[in-house]
């Protein structure tokens, strides 16, 4: 959208993908495109109507296209296809309210001001409608990040990042039990309540990924560094974020099938001359959103996609190793938003 600097946001089954583009002009607007990533939609003049508000965010969206996040410290959510805008509220305080996460029936997370001036994470009902005061286990703080399609939600409790995640609908809050500490940063959730995101060891944050309804804890590994962070997963279990390698820089990876790959040396991606990989979200059907340096030199948004035959191409890091390695064959395509017929056919890997 002639923009400076781009942020995905996230990405549904059907391919599409959610974020914000800071402008020329030092606003910034939130996007949407099409299936499969094609076209992108300025959802900012579309909900505000050509009014003088100078920044709205994208955050995420839902298998209709209802689209959550922000714009000037106002919460809101879409209709399908990003169509229309309906602001949230807030839980009865001054401070701005964030939305972060929607399910397909459109209950929407994120955190508000409070009536008694404290920050709460909160829960809306379908579509939007209604919104409920998730409260805190301790403190006076509290943000979610993300919620399932039981309602299943995930966040932070207090200002020391001890995780959180709820029952359905939003009941009962109870903390993730983690590894190394008692800090930890939950980003997604499937719809059978595996969550991802980093735990802190050491002040190092390392990623992570639990059993169902968030049971247990297990970290993924680094691409070779020290630092990880998971940022998405989908219902298979595959997992995407960022990971540092042994020299120190930030790639972005995939984690499926017991083995990390590292996105950013993918024959494909290499070939198609992209660099700087930063993932946002993964789909059921493998499609992964985020942001890269392409082959102009310019910051723009990405569709990576691959097929369950895909051959990675380095092949992924298994942490145990397998006793016997499972090679498959792959497609992937890599198509740059905005940039339509872009795509790159080859090899690709597993997950995040």
């Amino acid at each position: 959208m002639g923009g400076t600097f781009i942020s995905v946001g996230g990405i549904n089954d059907s391919g599409q993908v959610v974020g914000g583009v800071l402008n020329v002009d030092g606003n910034s607007h939130a996007f949407i495109t099409g299936s499969n990533g094609v076209g992108m939609t300025d959802v900012h003049i579309l909900v505000n109507g050509g009014e003088s508000d100078d920044f709205s965010d994208a955050t995420n969206i839902n298998n209709s296209g209802q689209i959550v996040g922000w714009t000037e410290g106002h919460a809101f959510i879409t209709g399908a296809n990003g169509i229309g805008m309906t602001e949230l509220g807030t839980l009865g305080g001054l401070q701005p309210s964030l939305a972060y996460g929607i399910n397909d029936s459109g209950q929407v997370v994120g955190s508000s001001g409070a009536a008694n001036g404290e920050e709460h994470a909160f829960i809306t009902g379908p579509d939007g409608v209604g919104m409920t005061d998730l409260g805190t286990l301790s403190g006076d703080y509290s943000q979610a990040s993300a919620i399932n399609n039981s309602g299943q939600v995930v966040g932070i409790d207090n200002h020391a990042f001890r995780a959180f995640i709820t029952g359905p609908d939003g009941i009962g809050m109870t903390y993730l039990a983690t590894l190394g500490g008692s800090q930890a940063h939950p980003l997604d959730i499937n719809d059978f309540g595996q969550v991802v995101g980093a735990y802190f060891s050491a002040g190092d944050p390392d990623s992570f990924i639990t059993g169902p309804n968030g049971i247990g804890m297990t970290d993924l590994g680094t691409l070779g560094g020290e630092d990880s962070f998971a940022t998405g997963i989908n219902d298979s279990g595959e997992v995407v974020g960022v990971a540092q390698t042994a020299s120190g820089d930030e790639h972005a990876f995939i984690f499926s099938h017991g083995g990390i790959t590292d996105l950013s040396l993918l024959v494909p991606v290499i070939a198609a001359g992209w660099s700087g990989l930063q993932v946002a979200d993964i789909n059921n059907n493998g499609q992964i959103a985020g942001t890269g340096i392409n082959s102009h030199g310019d910051m723009e948004a990405f569709l990576l996609s691959y097929t369950p035959d895909t051959v990675f191409t380095p092949s992924p890091i298994f942490i145990p190793p397998p006793p016997i390695p499972e090679p498959q064959t792959y497609l992937m395509l890599l198509a740059g938003l905005g940039l339509v017929g872009f795509m790159a056919r080859r090899r690709k890997e597993t997950a995040m």
